[in-house]
């Protein structure tokens, strides 16, 4: 199982985590997700590689902010 890290802002409560976590669920592959709006990550758990800019563009379609590093 690969995992990826993706900084995220604008998640301010467990609501945002739950709109971020729902909606990368959807990717088919993916595993298991967990979003943290105090540190502002979402690590992600998939089965079969997944490219980041996948999972990345699902979260801005939800109206967050990917931090690139």
């Amino acid at each position: 199982m690969k995992e990826i890290t993706i900084k995220v802002n604008g998640m301010v409560c467990g609501g945002c985590e739950n709109r971020v976590k729902n909606a990368v669920s959807t990717i088919e592959g993916v595993e298991k997700v967990e979003a943290d709006h105090n540190k502002g990550i979402v690590t992600v758990n998939m089965k079969e590689d997944i490219s980041k800019e996948i999972i990345e563009e699902k979260i801005q379609d939800i109206g967050f902010e990917v931090v690139k590093e």
